[in-house]
């Protein structure tokens, strides 16, 4: 079985994150976690089971890890990732791979997507500033998840370049 806990993961995990849009509700992101955990309790690259995990973060984010170290991902097993991700999309109706948004916290702690241009609109507002959490859904390992680059002020992320 291929469906490990994040926790049994080392942190040079890899990890790819995706932000779900609009906001799956409870029974929405259950399903979403569901299919995922059994498509990686499946996942393979080369015929060899990827240690893997996923994770459900701030109520909008899919994290997904695989520990390389005995089987890496290839560009297939990743394509199959991304195939699956897209049926699901079709399914529950979010959007799941669409890297264009901007995540960010706003002031009433609610977790938002916007286009880039927004995000430097509301920046020239003040709505928006370096003190601003933003989601960082580059992150590219399991030791920065868990040490929380995933969400972050936008001083300390490549969103500061849009203020």
């Amino acid at each position: 079985m291929s469906l490990v806990p994040l926790a049994d993961l080392p942190d040079d995990a890899r990890v790819w994150c995706f932000g779900a849009d609009p906001e799956p509700g409870p029974d929405t992101a259950g399903r979403l976690l569901e299919e995922m955990r059994a498509f990686v309790s499946e996942w393979t690259a080369h015929r060899k089971a990827l240690r893997a995990g996923v994770a459900w973060r701030s109520d909008r984010f899919l994290c997904v890890a695989v520990d390389e170290s005995a089987a890496g991902a290839s560009g297939c097993s990743i394509d199959a990732l991304s195939d699956r991700l897209r049926e699901l999309e079709r399914e529950l109706g979010v959007s799941l791979l669409d890297a264009a948004p901007v995540w960010y916290r706003d002031a009433a702690g609610t977790v938002r997507s916007v286009s880039r241009e927004t995000f430097r609109a509301l920046a020239a507002r003040g709505e928006i500033g370096a003190d601003t959490p933003a989601f960082d859904l580059t992150v590219a390992t399991l030791g920065e998840l868990r040490a929380g680059r995933l969400e972050r002020p936008v001083r300390e992320s490549w969103h500061a370049r849009l203020l």
